[in-house]
């Protein structure tokens, strides 16, 4: 009986290989009589690691790529986004830092395969894990179901009736873990992690290493989970990798490095020294007005008017802000109970009447405030998106106000909806000064504040602080620098990449959007490292070893 011929997988590695030179002689082949894979007709095995473009600004892709390489990878693995590359349907782009064939050359050039994981879904911490959040502009959409008649006894031997053998793959071995808002910043020590690697290795396994460059969740591009309560994800993405979240070597690379080297031959040379970092400041912020001010610029092409409030997806509105406005048709004289039932919060509604700030409700925390307005008093509710949940099946994870809010026994309808554009604001029209308003007392409630400055010299990677002050959101040079927020930790710091300052005495702007109470001196300063883990709570170190579990289980709570 002739012998079988390997089974050949041509989409696994080969997206790369075919951008090769020479691509029609090249093979990627799943050896399953012998328990290995062959790449040109000779035994292979990956060490691969996980690196998100969309992560990484498209500036600096090459230099973590080629540092990947240098520490004795031969694979990087990465997800495509759905909704990163579709903001609307029809509606595609793959250009500027969403090139993905970039991407591919860059990998190339690095001398690194691919194994690309293209979605639809993909987790990843990325909001709504990867899927467009106009998907739910069908309210009765089911995302990410299954057939409850599946029993995956059976599913799991038909695989194993086609698949008997095959080699050793561990496609996501974690250096690290995730952060959450108002939880400690995640750790793993580089003993366990170099074990648990030369182990693998020992086994002849293939292995990719999630995350090898974590990078930052920039804009409002960030995921949450659930288990118990909503937990959004921060901006912050270092994920305690091997290559921070600046892009500097760690000391757990160079103990990866040493692993890999007693495996496989690893590139001659040093690997590059981490970048240059600076500081400077405190630099003092002027108050360009209260949101509510800026109302006609943010949303010029006026409101959308209900009797009941819509969601953000009613309204196709995908992140960011909606600001909800009604007028009170009584006077209440005495605080009275301000809330919203079924927890209908989604995520975290900053209410104002007459322009005054009064507090926050909060998805699953805080439920209710205490009010009083003249009739004809406006009330708005300013809601924000903290990221669509990321993980879990049937994630449609609506945003905005989600139930009519009720004071005392009224239900408040008559409702103006005003989809934000915050992002356009601050890049195209904040530049021309539109509005300067000065205040004898110190703001409360969402509020502009900026200032301009110069780098003189060449500068370098520097980390936004921004002591005393709440929540909101930054902008540099009208780029979307992601979320702060001081007051929870446990990230109290933004990593600014040089690429996104001016430098050699150019006109720097930054702009901040606090939401809740600014210091009573309006200061940030720009620091020379981070600080990712500054909160009240405990410490968590993840460990994957049975015996030092932690009462706090992260593989529950989101998976890739």
């Amino acid at each position: 009986m002739a012998p079988k011929k390997p089974f050949c997988l041509p989409v696994l590695l080969l997206p790369l290989l075919t951008l090769l030179p020479q691509a029609d002689t090249r093979s990627f082949v799943v050896d399953r009589e012998n328990d290995r894979f062959l790449l040109d007709g000779a035994p292979f095995r990956y060490v691969s690691g996980s690196l998100h473009y969309f992560r990484v600004p498209r500036v600096l892709w090459a230099d973590r790529l080629f540092k990947m390489r240098m520490s004795g990878l031969n694979t990087v693995q990465f997800y495509v986004p759905w909704n990163y590359h579709e903001p609307e349907p029809g509606v595609y782009n793959f250009n500027g830092s969403r090139d993905l064939f970039a991407f591919l050359n860059e990998a190339s050039v690095a001398n690194l395969l691919v194994i690309l994981r293209p979605g639809p879904y993909i987790c990843a911490e990325w909001d709504m894990g990867g899927l467009p959040a106009w998907l739910l502009q069908k309210p009765d959409i089911h995302l990410r179901t299954s057939d409850p008649a599946d029993n995956m006894t059976k599913i799991f031997a038909l695989l194993r009736k086609y698949e008997p053998r095959g080699p050793l793959v561990n496609s996501e071995y974690y250096t690290g873990w995730l952060d959450y808002w108002g939880q400690n910043h995640s750790t793993r020590s580089v003993l366990a992690v170099t074990t648990g690697l030369e182990n693998m290795l020992k086994l002849g396994a293939s292995v990719n290493m999630y995350m090898f460059h974590g990078g930052t969740n920039f804009g409002f591009w960030n995921g949450a989970d659930e288990k118990g309560r909503f937990l959004p994800i921060t901006t912050s993405y270092d994920y305690d990798a091997p290559i921070s979240e600046a892009g500097d070597p760690t000391p757990k690379l160079f103990a990866l490095r040493n692993v890999i080297s007693e495996f496989q031959e690893i590139p001659l040379g040093p690997l590059p020294p981490p970048s240059p970092k600076m500081m400077f400041g405190p630099l003092t912020l002027h108050l360009d007005g209260d949101l509510l001010a800026f109302l006609d610029f943010l949303c010029p092409q006026g409101p959308i008017r209900s009797i009941l409030p819509m969601s953000f997806e009613a309204v196709k509105q995908d992140r960011g802000f909606v600001l909800y406005r009604t007028h009170l048709t009584s006077t209440v004289s005495e605080p009275t109970q301000f809330w919203v039932p079924n927890d209908g919060v989604h995520d975290r509604a900053y209410v104002m009447v007459d322009g005054v700030f009064q507090g926050v409700l909060e998805r699953n925390m805080k439920h209710q405030l205490f009010l009083m307005g003249k009739v004809g008093a406006k009330v708005d509710i300013l809601l924000e998106n903290m990221g669509r949940l990321s993980f879990g099946s049937n994630s449609s994870d609506f945003k905005g106000l989600l139930e009519p809010p009720i004071l005392g026994q009224t239900v408040l309808t008559q409702w103006l909806m005003f989809p934000l554009k915050v992002d356009k604001l601050v890049k195209w029209w904040f530049p021309l000064q539109l509005m300067k308003r000065s205040r004898h007392q110190v703001p409360s409630g969402p509020t502009f504040y900026s200032t301009t400055f110069q780098i003189l010299g060449e500068g370098g990677d520097t980390f936004l602080f921004l002591p005393g002050w709440t929540k909101g959101q930054v902008w540099i040079n009208g780029f979307n620098l992601g979320r702060y927020w001081t007051k929870r930790g446990p990230q109290e710091t933004l990593y600014v990449p040089r690429p996104l300052l001016f430098y050699r005495g150019a006109l720097n702007k930054i702009t901040v959007l606090e939401l809740e109470n600014v210091p009573p001196q309006p200061q940030i300063q720009f620091l020379d490292r981070p600080i990712l883990n500054s909160t009240l709570h405990k410490t968590y170190i993840y460990s994957l070893s049975a015996d030092t579990q932690s009462a706090f289980e992260p593989v529950e709570l989101s998976g890739h």
